[in-house]
Parts: structure tokens; sequence; C-alpha cells
């Protein structure tokens, strides 16, 4: 996204449905509840919509399939598939459609019932052909390797990748919504079942059910919807790979390029931003993430999450809802961090609400730190 978009868009209305178990409805039924509810908090209806950004686990043409599913026949469709940061992609590909007026009300969908379904932690994409004869278990076996390489090249530890688990329990624990609210301490991290060295089943996300659903209209109409308007400052996406082994640096992924562009469209800094939602399908991402968006110098990620730096109450609020790894992670995860950073600015997070909140940021993650998306979300006193 150009300077020329910054503010251009905004996000009137969020919603989601069948967190954790959705016991008797597919991965459309959870769709289209997320995008009634969202619909629904923007006072708007399904006949309103006309264009639609959605993908799916589960089928080659999604998009049609959900318009179809909704009922709807919208003037602009993009069913891209980058993976879990498809959904903050789709904010940008949403701003140029609406700011073009190739479409009036934008809406974001997603569903999945990847825990009723399967209940399995595995990758839906085809295996690797040149890696698939090493029998790797993905996604988990390319994060794992990440770890392993982060640890190796910068002195990072079980217990620093243990510290962003217990982070992101101590924000869910306060949020109703989020799947896993019980207690979590390092030494339960530390001491789970091993699933991917030096990764164990603490490190990884959860296997949920659930949906989550974005509506978006230009910023000339954004306040006139009954929810106070969080406007797109700036989003930018970047991909170095498709496959783990071509990952040239398993230490430095892509975000370092779409952090940079997002952060010089929106016109502000990481020093500048009062909430972070990141992708946190595994511990380590969050280590990564942390540094490539600038928020701590390479290789300084593990230490900066020590002590509660992160966790409720420390100096830089990350994932306050819980994430990928406490609140909910059906399959993908990207939409959520959209969510959150939005219900953060807005004032009505269903956890703990951060105070006067005007600047958040939103990343998503995709493939195995393939394709890497940043978003920059403001309030009205960011225009």
């Amino acid at each position: 996204m150009t300077t020329e978009l910054r503010g251009k868009s905004a996000i009137v209305g969020t919603g989601h449905a069948g967190f954790g178990e959705a016991h008797g409805l597919t991965a459309y039924d959870v769709m289209a509840q997320s995008a009634l509810a969202a619909l629904g908090d923007a006072g708007l209806n399904l006949s309103d919509v006309d264009g639609l950004f959605c993908t799916m686990m589960e089928d080659s043409m999604p998009a049609l399939m959900a318009a179809e599913y909704l009922g709807i026949q919208p003037r602009f469709i993009d069913g891209t598939m980058s993976g879990g940061s498809s959904f903050v992609n789709y904010l940008t590909s949403a701003t140029m459609a609406l700011d073009a007026g190739l479409c009036d009300v934008a809406l974001i969908v997603y569903g999945s019932n990847q825990r009723t379904a399967s209940g399995r932690l595995v990758t839906a994409s085809r295996p690797p052909a040149y890696e698939a004869p090493y029998n790797p278990r993905y996604p988990i076996s390319a994060y794992a390797m990440a770890a392993a390489r982060h640890m190796h090249e910068y002195g990072t530890t079980r217990e620093q990748l243990a510290d962003v688990a217990v982070a992101a329990r101590a924000w869910a624990q306060h949020n109703p919504e989020a799947f896993e609210r019980g207690p979590l301490t390092r030494e339960d991290v530390l001491g789970a079942r091993m699933v991917g060295d030096p990764l164990t089943v603490r490190d990884c996300c959860l296997v949920t059910d659930g949906g989550g659903a974005i509506v978006m209209v230009r910023a000339d109409r954004a306040r006139d919807f009954p929810k106070a308007p969080v406007y797109v400052l700036g989003s930018a996406a970047a991909s170095s790979h498709r496959q783990i082994s071509q990952m040239k640096d398993f230490t430095v992924t892509a975000a370092r390029d779409s952090g940079a562009r997002a952060f010089a469209a929106a016109g502000v800094t990481p020093a500048d931003i009062q909430a972070v939602e990141l992708y946190d399908a595994f511990t380590i991402n969050t280590i990564l993430f942390l540094e490539d968006l600038g928020f701590c110098a390479k290789g300084d990620g593990g230490a900066f999450v020590q002590g509660g730096r992160i966790a409720p109450g420390g100096a830089l609020p990350v994932n306050t809802n819980g994430g990928g790894l406490s609140c909910v992670h059906p399959g993908m995860y990207g939409i959520f961090t959209v969510i959150e950073a939005a219900r953060q600015i807005r004032g009505d997070a269903p956890g703990i609400q951060l105070k006067d909140i005007d600047l958040a940021l939103a990343h998503g993650n995709g493939g195995v730190l393939s394709s890497q998306v940043t978003a920059i979300l403001g309030s009205q006193n960011t225009l």
C-alpha cells in the first residue's frame, strides 16, 4: 500500500463464530455465522455487501462458494490464497477496490471446523517434492528448524521460547472467548510432550474451530456506522520462499520487508505502536516477527520476551487476546490479528482492554514463514 491510500478505508464491523469447538457445523457454516456477526456489528445486511474477500482451507474456489452460500452476487471478488496471511493482505486489496469504486461494502471472511473435523495440526498443502522423502511433520518440522537455528545463531533458549507461550496464556486468562484459559508456567511448557525438537506441544498453536469476519467501507462513510471506525493506515506484503528448504536464512523472514513498507506507508515507527497482534502459530514466530518488524534487534528477540515484557502489564502488549497459542487457531489465524487490533482501537476488546489505543499492528504469516503481511491500523486521531 502506498501513502496515497493511507486512511482511505476503514473497518466498521468485526465478528467471529464457532470459537473452540463448533460441533455439527461445516467450515462454511462457521464462515457464514462470522459474516452475519460482523455485518450486525456494522448495522448492515448481506444485501449491502458488494465486495467479497475469502479463502478457505478446503476448497479450490472458496470465494465463489462463500458467495453462493451467503446468497450474494458481489461486484468484486478476491480469493487470493497466501496461507494465514491472506486476510491481512485483503486489507490492501479491499482498500484498493473501495477507493476505485469497484465496491462499496467489502466483507473479509473465513471459517474452519479443523478441530471437530480432524483435530490435527497438519498442513493441507501437497508435500514439497524435494522435502517429502525426509518425512517431515509439516508444518511443525519447518518451524522447529527455524527455532533450532535461532538458538544456535543467537543463544536463544527454550526458556525464552516458553516465555512467549506463558505470556499468551496470561492474556487469554482474561479473555472469555479464549479456548485455553488455564494456568501455564514456563515449567509446564518445557515439560510438555516434545513434538519437534526444540518445540513442545505448548510451543505450538491450538487446533480449534472458528471463523472471523471484517467489514470495510471508504473513509468518507466510516463515521456513519454504530462503532468507531478503525482506519487502514498502511499495509504491505512480502514473500521469500514456499518450501522451507528454499528459505535463505531461517532466522530472517520477509516481515523485515513487509513491516518496513507498512510503517513507511502509515508514516509511523515501531516505537509508536501501542498494541502488537502477531501470527503466533509457534513460539518462535513471535520472536522472529518482533525482530524483523523492528521492535528489537535481530538476535535479541529471546531476551526481549523475558520477564513478562510482552505479557499483561509488560512494556509491549503482544497478542492481547491470547493469540493462536491460547485463544484460537482454526487452521489459519491471520484474520484474528486484525480483529483484535481493531477491537483494541475501538475500545471493546473482550479481554484486557488497553487504555487509549490509537495505533495497532496486525501481522499475518502464511506457509512455513513464507508469506508475510503487515498492517498498521489507527483511530480517528491518527488521520
